[in-house]
């Protein structure tokens, strides 16, 4: 079993490797740009974690950690066409830099090349590999489509917030670990397990991200501070708020939260601040924290080593820890 970096860089060799020239560059260009801008490359990493968690090579897991990768960076592709979003790990949005039509057509090839890359595998792997994709792609969209409706309701319960989340952002977390465990050919229980595992942590993850998009380093976070609140998004951070807030309180972040002023700097800076007094940044690293140990608690159930639990640990402390 490596560290994280070894997973890390031996998951961007083998990138760096697929990404060869093709024709048209019209097309290939912009996916190869938003393949190479970086990232944590949580998914991929997890995914060939997993595969020697359960006793397999990394390396036969490596282009399904690819697939993941692809699809991943597919749907933000088409998440920055759809919120309009000027930057993307701190560089130009794929539209940005050339525009929406090249971003929607790339995007589509990028959806076809993850599904491709399943042919690599013997077809009982394949079959599974393609069934659980499907799943959780479909489940992706759906996501997105209630983070979509949740901007023109006043209704939001937080339940429903973390159903969005658990589509939108989870699944394909645990679908990373679950391909791991596939390819490894681990028993169904050992799979599901580790999905459920990768689920939990997956919303841990998105609700820190909730967090550091109001919270987090400029600098080091890559999107821009506050993009959440500009698009009047029902996070985490601002349904709490509402459930903790005085009538007058609610009032006003519901205010803030119906308009889209010129220059955003003061609604951000007076909603950060409504997060922080009302008691609700406080709660969302809570919540955090507990979804967190969930995912630890999952571990329990599976018959790996104690050393490989850890590792496994270790990686959702660095979740919790995070500045980026």
């Amino acid at each position: 079993m490596q560290n994280i970096e070894f997973y890390h860089d031996a998951f961007v060799k083998h990138l760096e490797a697929y990404l060869t020239p093709k024709s048209p560059n019209t097309l290939y260009d912009p996916i190869h740009y938003i393949m190479k801008l970086g990232g944590k490359r949580l998914r991929p990493v997890l995914t060939l974690m997993t595969a020697e968690i359960f006793d397999c090579d990394y390396k036969k897991a490596l282009d399904a950690a690819l697939s993941v990768e692809v699809f991943h960076n597919f749907s933000l592709v088409h998440d920055d066409i759809m919120d309009d979003a000027p930057l993307r790990r701190g560089k130009d949005t794929v539209h940005e830099k050339w525009d929406v039509n090249t971003g929607i057509l790339s995007g589509d090839a990028m959806l076809i090349m993850a599904y491709q890359l399943f042919e690599n595998y013997n077809s009982k792997i394949f079959q599974d590999l393609a069934k659980l994709f499907s799943k959780t792609a479909l489940e992706v969209c759906e996501g997105q489509q209630y983070d979509i409706d949740f901007e023109t309701r006043d209704d939001v319960s937080i339940p429903e917030y973390l159903k969005m989340i658990e589509y939108k952002t989870a699944v394909l977390v645990g679908a990373a670990m679950k391909m791991g465990a596939i390819v490894a050919e681990a028993s169904t229980s050992c799979q599901n397990a580790i999905y459920d595992f990768g689920k939990n942590l997956g919303i841990a993850f998105q609700l820190q991200d909730d967090y550091l998009d109001a919270f987090g380093d400029p600098e080091t976070f890559g999107k821009q501070i506050g993009g959440d609140i500009i698009e009047n998004k029902k996070t985490f951070l601002y349904l709490k708020a509402l459930e903790f807030s005085s009538t007058d309180d609610s009032q006003q972040l519901q205010h803030l939260y119906s308009i889209r002023p010129t220059d955003p700097t003061d609604k951000i800076e007076t909603v950060k601040q409504h997060f922080i007094s009302s008691g609700s940044a406080e709660a969302t690293k809570k919540e955090i924290e507990a979804y967190t140990n969930s995912a630890y608690e999952v571990l329990g159930t599976l018959k790996i080593s104690e050393n490989h639990k850890e590792i496994l640990k270790a990686f959702g402390r660095n979740l919790m820890n995070r500045n980026v």
